[in-house]
């Protein structure tokens, strides 16, 4: 007998077992072994043979309280998929949330898998995973080898321009277009300029940059001039060209926090002397008779025009004895500054 144990395979479930699953408050009683024939979706993993591994736990009940989020139709078609192999979208049921609702669940969505009469939002869904796929081959091939070119310049954002194979930039160099487009990167492809005619591509693109970090992205159409058409003499002997300008995609992004904006505000707050004691500043002018001057914040004072303030009382040359002469109103200014 050797020393080691061996590792004994999890139990299946037992034949005839049935479970109930609880979503959008409603129960669903299946048998359990249905999810087992379908091993990469979430429901076969959390069934399957190492379902007491599995973090889902039943409640007091013995219930799966699962899917959150998904309503209680969608899962009707989830289930009839583990029994069938399709998804038959009803009418009635929106194709997008049946679309999220096999992500979560990590069932396959195709043609060959969902069937629906709605051929038009099939065909977006379908759309947007081809529209994906493709920018992402873009995004590697074409978009981050511009955004890396101005990186090493020491940009902080890129705009690029997309044009397609046949386009031809030829500017006057003593008149280049006053628009700041030689701070541009070109992109020469004809099937990206394709790709971004239709505002849905432009939508999945700009989704995914987002996930890939990049931040201030505007995706669009813009006019871009690639040749000048004629140059025209002004009075005084000077000349203006006049381009040629096509319309083109653009794609401009950031890969920094916030543009144009300091992260670090460094400033002194001064303040002027104060009264410390209210009440016998208070008590003075009632002996003396004197009306203490406004307080004027010291940054006021700087950068205000100068305040009119009354001319204060002078106090009598000689005092008569035991006669103590109230206090004078503070000057503004008077006394060290204090930095807060």
């Amino acid at each position: 007998m050797s020393g080691q144990l061996e590792s004994v395979p999890d139990p299946a479930p037992p034949v005839n077992e049935r479970v109930t699953l609880v979503v959008d408050g409603t129960h669903f009683v299946v048998d359990p072994a249905v999810f087992t024939a379908h091993p990469d979706t979430m429901l076969g993993r959390m069934f399957g043979p190492g379902r007491q591994h599995n973090f889902t736990r039943p409640n007091g009940k013995g219930e799966y309280e699962i899917a959150e989020g998904i309503g209680a139709s969608i899962f009707r078609v989830v289930l009839d998929f583990y029994r069938t192999g399709t998804l038959r979208c009803p009418d009635g049921v929106s194709v997008a949330e049946l679309r999220d609702a096999c992500d979560y669940l990590c069932i396959n969505f195709d043609y060959n898998t969902v069937k629906c009469r709605d051929l038009s939002a099939l065909l977006h869904e379908l759309s947007n995973d081809g529209a994906r796929r493709q920018f992402e081959g873009f995004l590697e091939d074409l978009v981050v080898p511009a955004m890396v070119t101005s990186a090493q310049e020491g940009e902080r954002e890129c705009h690029i321009v997309v044009l397609t194979d046949d386009d031809t930039v030829d500017w006057d160099q003593e008149h280049p277009p006053p628009m700041g487009e030689e701070y541009s990167q070109i992109i020469y492809s004809t099937k990206l300029y394709r790709f971004f005619k239709y505002i849905e591509n432009r939508d999945v693109a700009k989704a995914l940059l987002k996930e890939r970090g990049l931040k201030n992205i505007r995706i669009g159409i813009e006019g871009y001039p690639t040749c000048k058409e004629k140059v025209k003499r002004r009075p005084g002997g000077r000349s203006e060209v006049i381009y040629n300008y096509v319309q083109r995609p653009f794609i401009q992004l950031s890969w920094e926090k916030e543009e144009g904006k300091s992260r670090h505000v460094d400033f002194q707050c001064v303040r002027s002397k104060s009264v410390p004691n209210l009440a016998a500043m208070a008590e003075g002018v009632s002996r003396g008779g004197t009306t203490p001057a406004p307080q004027v914040d010291e940054l006021d004072r700087l950068n205000g025009p100068a305040p009119h303030l009354p001319p204060a009382s002078q106090p009598p040359a000689t005092a008569e004895p035991g006669h103590r002469p109230g206090p004078t109103a503070p000057r503004v200014g008077d006394g060290p500054r204090a930095a807060c």
